[in-house]
């Protein structure tokens, strides 16, 4: 079958008249002469280039018509590959419990909307949030609902042109310490599988009727549920004295309005940043919607110096993610965002302390790539830790978790209630500690020097490479396995993991780890959502005293600069 016949089959199954009229109009322009038929075709090749991956992060593309964009025809064949997949796994004529989820990005609602319509056509119970609500709500619903399965239409941090679609699994399909947390294999090569032997959309049922016809329905879920969630999040503690003032941004995502209740709740005093306090899925303040890229926060540091804040608090679109920056006397602007391992460490000794005072051995782990203080923390409290593969789909099934973070802004405190990142708790609870350490005339920074001194300076950066070729990166991953670099910051490279064949501790992923005689450490792997490879960098230097902590500071950023500075010359394409 040619192209131009591919689009036509596509176009006479696609239930929505928008991108079907889309498709048609780059087809008509195709069928003529010149630059613009040219333009037309090579669109269409590109959007006809294979469907859209089904993986460990659901699906996540461009919006638009076609197999590989998000669009209805894709989100309906995907919700019929996840039920028949549900429906399989459930056996002996069970129906799933599907819980549905969905931000304020465009196409969202009706992603939504869609995906419950199926689950209720097929025999199922599709639980349809009461709205568009923060990611951590739809993962706290799995669990509290008993549900089989979740759905999230989210894009989370990415680009306004973007939307995706998670998957959740528990009830009676993972009953583990999995149970509630996002998909790992071999359940998405299996859903994967699912889709594909979808023959077509008209054939998938989704009305009404079918519903009535199999004896499923679809609900909308009370208010109610949300409100448990807030009160989980916002806990019974008030912080102590005076109020904590807080500045938030929830950059134009639908986690504003939640996170800000929950830290008045918590006690805190809250300033949010106008601009950006209402859900837009333009996100027309932030060249990117996510707090770890430059400038995100400029909006929210100039209302924490004009109101005299305490500290900022910014959370991705869907406030699955928490960044914080705090007074700064020393930094531009007298703010300094901090990294996220320095937030991981920070809300680490806080579980471990919580842990030893009620007499609990449970577990504190972090993404392989994120700093190794944890693990210090850990030993100095004798807890266990666990280094996991990145992501929070592996991170929140580990045993008997207390505690997991990952450097890229994610928190998970109450592992309990919400299997995955949740950046309106780890909100409240770094504003708890805020509010504690300044009744006590402390800091989060004192807080940061407290642990350094103990553990020594733990300096870490990032490195990302964008690259417009995806096949850029296997070249990049290659050239680093074939020649990889024979020092680091003057000494020698003494150990190199390729993690494509696993580990002790790790299955197999796509990472290289290098190590220094001095203790320095590099990973690099590509990005699972975007297109970019992805460096991770820390080097450890000793503290001898609390008298010594700013030259050892001193040296540990002078021996990261270089570090970063020779990374970025390997990874160079």
């Amino acid at each position: 079958m040619t192209l131009l016949d591919r689009v036509r089959t596509w176009i006479a199954d696609d239930p929505d008249p928008a991108t079907a009229a889309e498709l048609t109009a780059l087809l008509d322009t195709a069928g003529g002469t010149g630059p613009a038929a040219e333009e037309a075709l090579g669109e269409l090749a590109d959007r006809f280039s294979g469907p859209l991956t089904f993986g460990t992060a659901g699906l996540r593309g461009r919006l638009g018509a076609g197999p590989h964009r998000m669009n209805r025809a894709v989100v309906i064949r995907a919700a019929a590959g996840l039920v028949g997949y549900l429906t399989e796994a459930l056996g002996s004529g069970q129906h799933p419990v599907v819980v549905i989820g969905y931000d304020a990005r465009y196409g969202s609602a009706d992603f939504a909307t869609d995906t419950a319509d199926v689950v209720a056509a097929a025999g199922g119970r599709a639980l349809l949030l009461p709205g568009p609500l923060p990611t951590p709500v739809l993962a706290y619903a799995v669990r509290a609902l008993e549900a089989d399965a979740g759905v999230m239409v989210t894009a989370s941090h990415n680009p306004p042109q973007d939307n995706g679609y998670k998957v959740y699994l528990g009830g009676r399909v993972v009953t583990d310490a999995g149970q509630g947390a996002q998909i790992v294999p071999p359940h998405d090569e299996k859903i994967a599988e699912a889709i594909a032997a979808v023959p077509a959309v008209a054939a998938v049922p989704r009305s009404a009727e079918d519903a009535h016809r199999s004896g499923g329905r679809r609900e909308l879920l009370e208010p109610a549920l949300v409100e448990d969630y807030l009160a989980r999040a916002a806990g019974t503690q008030v912080s102590p004295d005076q109020p904590l003032r807080v500045v938030l941004t929830s950059m134009h995502g639908v986690g504003g309005q939640l996170a800000q209740r929950a830290l008045e709740g918590a006690g805190s005093e809250v300033h949010p940043v106008p601009e950006q306090a209402e859900p837009d899925p333009d996100f027309p303040t932030v060249a990117f919607p996510n707090p770890e890229e430059p400038g995100a926060l400029d909006l929210a540091l100039a209302l924490a110096r004009e109101v005299r804040a305490d500290l900022v608090i910014a959370n991705d679109p869907d406030a699955d993610r928490c960044s914080a920056a705090i007074p700064d006397p020393a930094a531009e602007g007298g703010w300094r965002q901090l990294t996220g391992d320095e937030v991981g460490a920070i809300l680490g000794q806080d579980a471990a302390e919580r842990l030893v005072a009620a007499g609990e051995q449970r577990v504190l782990a972090s993404s392989v790539v994120s700093s190794q203080l944890l693990a210090a923390i850990a030993a100095e409290h004798g807890l266990e830790h666990r280094a996991t593969l990145t992501g929070f789909k592996w991170i929140s099934r580990v045993p008997d978790l207390a505690y997991g973070y990952e450097e890229a802004l994610g928190y998970c405190t109450d592992p309990d209630a919400v299997r995955d990142k949740d950046g309106i708790s780890a909100a409240v609870r770094l504003a708890r500690l805020a509010g504690a350490r300044k009744a006590e005339g402390g800091s989060l920074q004192s807080l940061l020097d407290e642990l350094a001194v103990r553990h020594g300076v733990h300096a870490t950066a990032p490195v990302t490479v964008r690259v417009e070729d995806s096949g850029d990166i296997a070249v990049l991953m290659d050239r680093l396995r074939t020649a990889p670099p024979q020092t680091l910051v003057g000494s020698a490279v003494v150990q190199r993991v390729d993690l494509t064949r696993g580990s002790d501790d790790l299955p197999p992923t796509d990472a290289l780890v290098l190590a220094t005689e001095a203790g320095d450490r590099v990973i690099v792997r590509p990005s699972g959502t975007e297109p970019k490879l992805k460096c991770y960098l820390e080097v450890i230097e000793p503290v001898s005293g609390p008298e010594t902590l700013t030259q050892s500071r001193a040296r540990a950023t002078g021996r990261l600069q270089q570090l970063r500075t020779e990374v970025s010359a390997a990874v160079s394409l």
